[in-house]
């Protein structure tokens, strides 16, 4: 059995991702690992970080991203591929490069695709989620946060990112541009995992969420757009977070190869432990939003945790 393991990025570091971290939190059950790495700032120093890893399981290739020919954040899907396309395994675990898996989990992950390897019906392996939220300590699991996704498929054909590279799917002819197309697609049947993908996208000094949203918004509608808003001073102001003592804390430890990342951790005093539960920006995230919240107090307090219409990019088999 080989498993690949597989990622992209652009600016990861400058832009406060831990790539490095991501890389080596799984490449002691890999047997490689692909990086497309895309056309950085000259600032950058991503690769540099990548190659200190020192291991020749890793493979790093060179790409350029075009969000003219790949928008709405498809060209994240798009660079996925580039990566997926060179691996060579029978499995392939992909991360992007704010995920990081904890060691206490590994020796499942790899049980699992042993023991599934042979099982035709089986095309991916889902993951549990910890989304964190402006520091180490406190999570986001409200409405609009997945509790569950896809990280480790297949080396199947007609399997492709998806969407915003959230996920995968079957694509039986696709044409290589249109990640979002609908019709002609088909849910990957998927088996549970006993393990956590730990996600610390929005883990970052305010001043840098701040500039990570703007370019992650460039992404996703368009640079003219964007520009627009920055022209009207939308982005000017540090991050707000919101009030991080109505959140979920986390009471666990994390994976030991973000000691190092996690010990960088000096923006305690920017954020807001008091105030108003949502955040302060000119530019709303989702689950600030009056609707979604509305639906997250009713899921917590009325359900039991339960969600309502809940989406699920995948078919949850019974292995």
């Amino acid at each position: 059995m080989k498993i690949s393991g597989f990622s992209m990025g652009k600016n990861a570091l400058k832009l406060y991702y831990p790539m490095r971290q991501a890389i080596e939190s799984i490449l002691p059950i890999v047997d490689e690992f692909v990086v497309a790495l895309g056309d950085s700032d000259e600032d950058d120093t991503t690769r540099r970080e990548i190659e200190a890893i020192g291991s020749e399981k890793i493979r790093i290739i060179d790409t350029v991203w075009d969000i003219e020919k790949y928008p709405r954040g498809m060209e994240h899907a798009h660079q996925t591929d580039l990566a997926r396309e060179l691996c060579t395994g029978d499995w392939l675990f992909y991360l992007q490069s704010d995920e990081v898996v904890h060691e206490k989990d590994l020796d499942n992950i790899r049980e699992r695709c042993r023991e599934l390897l042979y099982d035709k019906e089986v095309e991916g392996l889902l993951f549990r989620y910890r989304h964190f939220w402006g520091d180490y300590e406190h999570i986001q699991d409200s409405h609009c946060w997945y509790r569950q996704e896809v990280r480790i498929i297949k080396n199947l054909p007609d399997v492709y990112s998806w969407e915003s590279a959230q996920s995968f799917r079957r694509i039986p002819d696709f044409d290589g541009i249109n990640y979002r197309q609908q019709e002609g697609t088909y849910k990957l049947k998927v088996a549970g995992v006993d393990a956590e993908i730990f996600h610390y996208g929005w883990v970052r000094p305010p001043a840098v969420m701040q500039n990570k949203i703007k370019v992650f918004s460039m992404n996703h509608r368009g640079r003219e757009k964007i520009e627009k808003q920055i022209e009207a001073h939308k982005y000017d102001r540090i991050y707000d977070y919101g009030n991080l003592n109505k959140l979920t804390r986390f009471m666990g430890t994390h994976p030991a190869v973000l000691d190092e990342w996690i010990a960088r951790y000096d923006w305690k005093e920017q954020l807001r432990f008091t105030g108003p539960t949502r955040c302060l920006n000119p530019v709303k995230a989702k689950h600030d939003k009056l609707k979604y919240r509305t639906i997250s107090w009713i899921e917590k307090h009325l359900l039991s945790g339960r969600r309502l219409g809940e989406f699920r990019n995948y078919i949850l088999l019974k292995r």
